[in-house]
């Protein structure tokens, strides 16, 4: 996924292997990126929560409790996804000093500055 601004100017890049959960992968780490301001480092790292159907697989392993007891107090309900939802985005995002990237920690690969 390629994401420019409203000036048409590029911002960021990412993307994953995972089948039908590149898109829930790829979507939590732009809301990271964007809205949180993250590093695509730190956004890659986010537990990865996909909804395909009820319950939700949950990475708990890096999900606070905070985050799990809140979604359960508003009615959702979780599976452990082990070591399933383990995507495998990299990418890049533009910012003042130039291009850092990131490389999920849950496969190989690394992101390297020149």
């Amino acid at each position: 996924t390629i994401v420019f601004d409203r000036d048409g100017h590029f911002e960021l890049a990412l993307g994953s292997p995972g089948g039908n959960a590149i898109i829930a992968y790829v979507a939590k780490s732009i809301v990271g990126m964007l809205d949180w301001d993250l590093s695509p480092q730190d956004a890659f790292a986010l537990p990865n929560m996909i909804a395909r159907s009820t319950p939700i697989a949950m990475e708990r392993s890096r999900a606070t409790p905070e985050l799990v007891s809140g979604l359960e107090a508003l009615g959702q309900k979780f599976r452990d996804g082990g070591g399933a939802e383990n995507s495998g985005l990299h990418g890049v995002r533009l910012t003042s000093s130039g291009l850092i990237g990131g490389a999920d920690p849950r496969r190989e690969g690394v992101a390297l500055r020149p």
